[in-house]
């Protein structure tokens, strides 16, 4: 979530509990098979749950509750299933890896642009703290890391299993890599960056709105610090479901 705080003094709370979850979800992510399904699965069943309580504050009549319901199943399960496929596809590890650190670091480049230069508010509407500046740190901060995805595919290459690893050559040096494809492109990386923290922005866009118009600050308080599980997933679920659909598209024009 691209979000610049009024107050810092909550700093110290945000950081353990992200090194909290960092920690259970890079387990997880490293274990895969059932226990990566089942962490992404409450994951999910958690974000609907809040998504569930914003909708029944936002609809006014059963029809539209029940709309509201089933785009959330839509746009969630479908990140959800994303996310889980990206984990059991050619580069494993490594493919989820390029995504979630390309949120990781769309927020954290948003978070310190955003307080250290500060300036016009994108959409104060909808929501007050996030400015422009804080959106082009987020696209410098989302190339970033994807860059670092593609360092820690490189580095840590003989670590992520045999399934993970693939054999390329750049510019007649043969490299083993969780992620080859990444070893080449840095043009690509640059404008990727841009387009994921717009993306991200969006997500973090649509559930300010639902909050604003529910009348509440977090979606939840599971996160010390950070709120709601869908307050900490908003911008990844934008990202997720823009590439599930991007995939879906892929596969109905072949």
């Amino acid at each position: 979530m691209i979000e610049v705080p009024a107050k810092t003094s909550d700093l110290p709370v945000r950081a353990a509990s992200a090194v909290v979850m960092i920690a259970v979800a890079g387990a997880a992510l490293w274990l895969g098979g059932t226990v990566w399904a089942g962490f992404v699965a409450l994951v999910a069943l958690g974000t609907m749950w809040e998504y569930v309580a914003l909708a029944r504050a936002l609809a006014k009549t059963r029809s539209a509750l029940a709309a509201w319901l089933l785009g959330g199943l839509v746009y969630i399960g479908m990140a959800a299933l994303m996310l889980f496929g990206l984990r059991l596809g050619e580069y494993g590890v490594a493919t989820v890896l390029v995504v979630v650190l390309a949120v990781i670091g769309t927020d954290i480049g948003a978070y310190f642009a955003g307080r250290t230069i500060g300036g016009p508010k994108i959409a104060p509407a909808i929501s007050p703290s996030k400015t422009w500046s804080g959106l082009l740190g987020g696209m410098v901060g989302a190339g970033g890391g994807m860059a670092l995805a593609y360092w820690l595919s490189w580095k840590f290459a003989g670590g992520l299993g045999p399934d993970d690893l693939a054999v390329t050559t750049v510019n007649g040096v043969t490299v083993t890599s969780a992620a080859p494809e990444l070893l080449i492109p840095w043009p690509l990386i640059i404008m990727a960056g841009p387009a994921v923290a717009v993306i991200a922005q969006a997500g973090d866009f649509f559930e300010s709105w639902m909050k604003r118009r529910a009348g509440v600050k977090d979606s939840g308080r599971l996160i010390p610090g950070h709120g709601g599980l869908f307050d900490r997933v908003d911008g990844l679920l934008a990202v997720l479901f823009a590439l599930a659909l991007a995939s879906a598209l892929g596969l109905a024009g072949g």
